[in-house]
């Protein structure tokens, strides 16, 4: 008895806590992400790796930002995509992003950091730490970049387990379960579908099937699966690049470039620090680097200097 009353205490806090929230966003960013998928419109999305990225990423427009675990591990570890960022490290990056920015966020959160129990674990601290959309994928663990060679599935009675409890898990039915599969370069594609099939069938709101290799691949995905799918259109990786347009037409739910924003931040770096390196110098209008103004109104700080003089009117 003592044991079900901590689990009701637990549940309704977790629910407390996730709709305040939301209330203090004063947006259903779940219901909106929800809508624009199923328009089939081929929602542009770029990942952030962090929460500068991400406010640049609303700034410019787009319509939702997703979490990136290959991005967060590049930058925060400095490590490929290999399984090493934990389920705290990417709760934390999802709160900073949530804090940072109104529109939508979609998580990645690799194979859900364990088995079944894991899933429903790694769900419940996402959800409040303010994703409006969990990605969890079929690799075994240690799992790999989708877009590396020499992976490997889990059977797919344990996949759908992990998508029952990613359902069950979740306080608000608003927030998406997005199931991505890696078995088309392991099981070829009929067998990939099949399973993407199986996803659907245990709850799974979107589905993702990950690096189509050619363009018929691509075409036919989103005719075989009934509900929103995701395309990860990765620059270097293996899926060919279709325009967002043309995707649109396919009726892809979601296109997603997870890493174009980290890709261009290297090559940037790279260049605004050989020209420092040369010249021994680098000044404001050289085309290189951002202005210290742009730099402060991208982390608002308009925004905290009149808040200063609101609260030190009473001074």
């Amino acid at each position: 008895m003592r044991s079900e009353i901590l689990e009701w205490v637990y549940c309704s806090r977790a629910e407390s806590e996730s709709q305040v929230a939301r209330n203090a966003l004063a947006l259903n960013t779940g219901k909106v992400l929800r809508a624009k998928l199923e328009e089939r419109r081929g929602l542009l999305v770029p990942g952030a790796a962090n929460a500068l990225s991400a406010r640049i990423i609303e700034d410019l427009g787009f319509e939702a930002v997703y979490v990136s675990g290959a991005g967060v591990t590049n930058t925060f570890w400095g490590l490929p995509d290999l399984a090493f960022i934990s389920l705290p490290e990417i709760a934390q990056h999802t709160a900073a992003i949530r804090e940072a920015v109104e529109i939508p966020v979609l998580v990645d959160a690799d194979t859900g950091f364990g088995n079944a129990l894991n899933v429903r674990h790694c769900v419940r601290v996402l959800e409040r730490a303010g994703a409006d959309a969990i990605q969890l994928e079929d690799q075994t663990m240690p799992k790999r970049c989708g877009h590396f060679d020499n992976k490997s599935v889990v059977p797919i009675e344990e996949m759908t387990g992990k998508i029952k409890a990613a359902v069950d898990a979740r306080t608000s039915s608003d927030m998406l379960i997005i199931a991505r599969s890696d078995a088309l370069a392991v099981e070829g594609f009929e067998a990939t579908v099949e399973r993407a099939q199986r996803y659907i069938e245990a709850g799974a709101d979107v589905t993702f099937v990950e690096a189509p290799k050619n363009a018929d691949e691509i075409r036919k995905i989103p005719q075989r699966l009934s509900v929103p799918q995701v395309i990860n259109v990765v620059v270097g990786g293996k899926t060919p690049i279709f325009a967002q347009e043309e995707l649109a037409k396919m009726r892809y739910g979601l296109v997603l470039y997870a890493n174009v924003a980290l890709q261009g931040a290297i090559a940037g770096m790279q260049a605004a620090l050989k020209q420092l390196k040369t010249a021994g110098r680098m000044d404001e209008p050289s085309g290189l680097v951002a202005s210290f103004a742009e730099r402060q109104r991208l982390v608002k700080k308009p925004l905290f200097d009149e808040l200063e003089r609101k609260y030190g009117e009473g001074k």
